[in-house]
């Protein structure tokens, strides 16, 4: 049921992204990382990326993990 949720929340989060990188209104960037935040307990590219990124700055993994134990919707 979570994924049912999950995937069109992220997309939409992607697609708000891709806008803010064109219009200066909205922070792109700030857009992307929340879509791939997301999705990445459903698709395994953000998964890899979230790994790569816990690993390489361990306080940003930190971070991480407190965001999932406050929204259990980034839970698998």
């Amino acid at each position: 049921m979570k994924t049912l949720i999950r995937i069109p929340v992220g997309v939409s989060f992607i697609g708000l992204g891709i806008a803010g990188l064109v219009l200066p209104v909205l922070q792109g960037w700030l857009f992307l990382a929340i879509g791939a935040l997301v999705l990445s307990p459903d698709i395994k590219f953000f998964a890899a990326i979230e790994n790569h990124i816990s690993t390489r700055f361990p306080r940003i993994g930190r971070a991480l993990k407190r965001l999932k134990k406050r929204f259990p919707i980034l839970e698998p």
